[in-house]
């Protein structure tokens, strides 16, 4: 609902409650213009395309030495165009979803988020991707820009490269993925956890995201106490899928309804690896690190957003404004130096258990960040950024929900107690 307006000129530094403005065309969530140069007192403030480009950091950052030995770090401070300067497949996909249609209940569809994905070749490329890729940065990184763009398609994007790495680890078939077909991994499970019982499945899976797209589906099952991992096709689970059932304020587009695995013969499905398996680190909380890179795209699509509209609103160079734009800045370049440093841990062959945790922080530093750049955002824009049509709007509820994933408090917990019991990562991380 817009504000009501104001009499006489704003106080220097007041958050933003004037009328809604209407974005200039640079606001495009995933397009990555470089915008003009935000002025304070004594000097610049950089835009968000500058100071936040792949490949950007502090000169001088080293890598770290892990529990297992040095892991290989990537240098930080190297400025490189990707692939030559040619637009990666992610960049061409968010380019694509952020000039979608409004087909869905709350902008894009899945569908229509899918096929940009799929007809870019991203899905295909995570072949490679998902899986030690020669440098890490390029996943964080086009896990960032498809989460600038939607983080629906970020989550989605996601749960493939997830899958993809599963197929690559277990020996799965990897050819559906070379022919662009969309992937995921359903874990969470309904009051009772789904579990094989005499060959034959029996229970529900919760929050199945891209319930209403995805060609080819690994849900865990319990045989006994430990996860089986198990491959399905779409086909297999058509009448047991119901998207419809996501009423949520967040992360409409992912559709993550509920699936419905009961009675359904084991046989039928594609087995992975061995029941516990799906556990083994630094594979299972060492992925973590993937989906607050989905978080990293949607903080600096907020970023993004609130550097236009200060400027448009001519508020760019008061005090409290630019400081607020600022501590975005950092917020965000924290979690990439964070997000990096755990890509380039886990995904490496020789990356040991104890390198999760990197990923489990990395994680948990990224939320902190972004629940920093949303109040920022929030108070910069004010009141006018809470009309159901502002370009911020989504962004905000998307990520709130988002972050909640999977049990943060738990994740914490569980990190701290590993490394306070365990005497090298206790050297690694407290000293």
């Amino acid at each position: 609902m817009p504000a009501p307006p104001h009499d006489g000129p704003r106080p220097p530094g007041r958050s933003g409650d004037a009328a809604p403005v209407r974005p200039a065309p640079i606001v495009g969530a995933g397009r990555g213009e470089p915008g003009a140069a935000v002025s304070r007192p004594g000097g610049v403030l950089r835009t968000a395309a500058a100071c936040l480009g792949p490949g950007t950091a502090p000169a001088g950052s080293e890598g770290f030495r892990g529990t297992a030995g040095p892991a290989r770090i990537c240098p930080l401070d190297e400025r490189r165009p990707r692939h030559g300067g040619r637009m990666t497949a992610a960049e061409r996909a968010a380019r694509r979803i952020a000039g979608a249609p409004p087909d869905g209940p709350d902008g894009p569809s899945g569908h229509a988020l899918a096929a940009a994905l799929r007809d870019t070749g991203l899905l295909a490329d995570c072949e490679a991707l998902a899986h030690h890729p020669a440098d890490p940065r390029d996943l964080v990184h086009a896990l960032a820009v498809i989460g600038r763009a939607s983080l629906s398609a970020g989550r989605i994007l996601e749960g493939h490269v997830n899958a993809v790495k599963l197929l690559h680890l277990h020996g799965g078939p990897l050819e559906p993925i070379r022919d662009g077909k969309l992937h995921g991994i359903w874990g969470a499970d309904g009051p009772a956890p789904v579990r094989i019982e005499n060959g034959v499945l029996r229970g529900q899976k919760l929050f199945c995201s891209g319930s209403d797209v995805l060609d080819r589906i690994i849900v865990t099952a319990r045989q006994g106490d430990r996860p089986q991992l198990l491959l399905f096709t779409r086909d297999q689970l058509a009448d047991r899928l119901f998207p419809d059932e996501w009423q949520v304020s967040g992360m409409r587009a992912t559709a993550s309804g509920r699936c419905d695995l009961d009675g359904l013969a084991v046989a039928d499905a594609v087995p992975l690896g061995q029941p516990g398996d799906y556990l083994t680190e630094p594979h299972f909380h060492g992925g973590v690190w993937r989906y607050a890179a989905v978080h990293l795209g949607g903080m600096r699509a907020l970023m993004s957003i609130t550097a236009e509209q200060l400027q448009v609103r001519g508020q760019a160079d008061a005090p409290l404004q630019a400081m607020r734009l600022h501590r975005m800045v950092t917020a965000c370049e924290t979690a990439r130096l964070w997000l990096e440093q755990a890509a380039c841990a886990v995904e490496r062959p020789e990356a040991t258990a104890a390198d999760a945790e990197t990923a489990i922080l990395a994680r948990l530093k990224t939320a902190e960040e972004a629940a920093t750049v949303l109040s920022l955002a929030d108070q910069a824009l004010g009141a006018a950024s809470f009309a159901t049509r502002h370009p911020a709007d989504r962004i905000r509820r998307d990520l709130n929900f988002y972050l909640r994933q999977a049990d943060p408090d738990g994740l914490a917990m569980g990190s701290l107690a590993r490394t306070l019991a365990d005497q090298a990562l206790r050297a690694r991380w407290i000293g």
